[in-house]
């Protein structure tokens, strides 16, 4: 009887730690942002939103200049010219600010949209090379580890080494 108790214990602890070891889930984790940032796609995406945003910013001053020049010669003909005259120049310098205002609004939301748009396949590549990634090297949840993220600590598997691997970076 004894020796069944004995038995009894063990198989319990047995069936125990085998279930505990069977609970436990793998994790891994990863700076994704920092993974973004290295990717020869990401570069690529980034230097054509500099570009666009070069040739607004250039579009623009050319406009606050012309304004302005339009604006110095109102100033210095504003004594020739009549109240009535001199006042629809008021008006249609307030307009070109207007436009020049809106202009800038509009290229701002170009910018935003034009990011987003080439943007997305590059995030969309790298989610899935993470997931593919962890995947073959059996972890069941990956932590994002980019400072701010909310993650306090890393110090488990860092996948970044394998993901990069993954993608020829």
């Amino acid at each position: 009887m004894k020796q069944f108790k004995t038995l009894l214990i063990a198989v319990a602890l047995i069936l125990g730690a085998t279930s505990f070891t069977n609970a436990q889930t793998k994790v891994a984790h990863i700076a994704t942002q920092e993974l973004i940032e290295q990717m020869p796609s990401y570069k690529a995406a980034m230097n054509q939103l500099e570009k666009l945003q070069k040739t607004y910013d250039t579009e623009i001053k050319d406009m606050v200049t012309e304004a302005q020049s339009t604006m110095k010669r109102y100033e210095a003909e504003a004594q020739t010219k009549t109240d009535e005259e001199n006042a629809k120049r008021a008006t249609e310098l307030q307009q070109t600010q207007r436009t020049i205002g809106e202009y800038r609004q509009n290229a701002m939301q170009e910018l935003q949209k034009k990011e987003m748009e080439l943007l997305k396949p590059v995030l969309e590549k790298a989610r899935t090379t993470i997931q593919k990634v962890a995947r073959a090297k059996g972890y069941d949840y990956v932590l994002d580890s980019t400072t701010g993220t909310g993650v306090i600590m890393a110090d488990g598997y860092d996948l970044m080494p394998d993901v990069k691997k993954e993608l020829g970076i």
